[in-house]
């Protein structure tokens, strides 16, 4: 199982959801936490999990 970085929720491999950074892919739970993560990928790497994005 990943993380997803944006609210810390446990995600499949299998996830649609995902994106690459830096050369490493990142999954998310949803399309919400995606684009929250795609806004602001080094707000989440440093300072962790957020919870869920409020879109």
């Amino acid at each position: 199982m990943m993380i997803d970085p944006v609210c810390g929720m446990e995600v499949d491999e299998n996830s649609k959801y995902k994106t690459m950074y830096k050369g490493k892919v990142y999954y998310f739970c949803s399309p919400h936490c995606m684009k929250a993560f795609q806004k602001d990928p080094e707000k989440y790497l440093k300072e962790g999990p957020k919870g869920m994005p409020n879109e």
